[in-house]
Formats: C-alpha cells, structure tokens, sequence
C-alpha cells in the first residue's frame, strides 16, 4: 500500500486527551487559558534565509548541569544555548512521556533540525540561546506574569526575526 491509499489519520484531540490526562493527575479542576483577541499577527520583514530564528520549547528541556524542572507550577526558565550538544539536554516534565524526548531530545526541543536548516541556508541563523520551560503551569495567572514575561525578556535582549515555539 502506497502512502497516498492509507487513510489520513483523525486530528488528534489535544484538549480532550490533556483533560484525560489531568483527570488521571487528581487535577479536575484546571481551567484552560481563553483569549478573546486573537494574537497579533507580524509578518516578516526580511526572507527566512535572511532570519534569526529563537526556539522556545515547552517540554521542561534542560541542559546538563543546569536545575531541572520541579513537578508542577514551576514558571522559571532554562537558557539553551543554541550551540549545545543535544546530548547534553535532558527534560522534566509530569504530564507526558518523556521517553522519547530523553532519548531524542529534538522531539520537543529541535535544535538539531534548526541547525540543519541554517546550514542549508533555509533560516539564517539562531540567536544566542533558546528559551525552555515546563508547561504543566495550572496557574493562567502565573503563566502570563512570570514565564511569558521572562520568555519575553529574553526575546527583547536577543532580539530574533522570529520565534518558533514548539509546544507539548
């Protein structure tokens, strides 16, 4: 059978198999993040070949010697250098399977495949460091008032043509 005659698979549903999940957790009562106002949109200024590109991961990467993830809640960040060793990264995160991303961190984190790109000349560079953080954060409110604004720091003081967050 060639690719084109399977079936396409359903879209998977996230939200549903994320309350699933949290139900299993003893956390029945999280309230997901709703914006009203649809994030503003900016187009780039310049060709992707041409473009600084910052990676912001979700999956509670960390490099090795750096502090790892608590279980939940935890709103810090982890600064990724963009020329670490993959090798070097670990994750820390309760609310999925890590396995996969211990054995390839560029599952949730693919600074690998960016590299790649910018050595085919498909983006034009990344920024010093990439941004990682754990997403099991229940709080909305500490979600905005401390994690965004510390990822929004960094992409102030590094200042990339683009971000590419990659979630979990």
């Amino acid at each position: 059978m060639t690719h084109q005659e399977t079936s396409p698979l359903p879209p998977a549903d996230y939200i549903g198999e994320t309350r699933a999940l949290y139900d299993s957790l003893g956390y029945d009562s999280y309230r997901w993040a709703h914006n009203e106002e649809p994030p503003a949109f900016e187009p780039l200024t310049k060709p992707l070949s041409e473009s600084s590109v910052m990676l912001v991961g979700s999956g509670g990467v960390y490099r090795h010697g750096q502090i790892a993830f608590h279980t939940k809640d935890d709103t810090s960040i982890r600064l990724i250098a963009s020329d670490a060793p993959t090798t070097e990264l670990r994750t820390a995160h309760f609310a999925y399977d890590q396995a996969d991303a211990r054995t390839d961190a560029n599952c949730v984190f693919p600074l690998d495949r960016l590299r790649e790109m910018v050595d085919e000349g498909e983006i034009g560079g990344l920024t010093e460091h990439g941004v990682a953080f754990m997403g099991g954060i229940y709080s909305t409110r500490r979600m905005m008032s401390e994690t965004a604004e510390l990822i929004l720091e960094q992409c102030r003081a590094q200042e990339p043509d683009l971000v590419l967050l990659v979630p979990v």
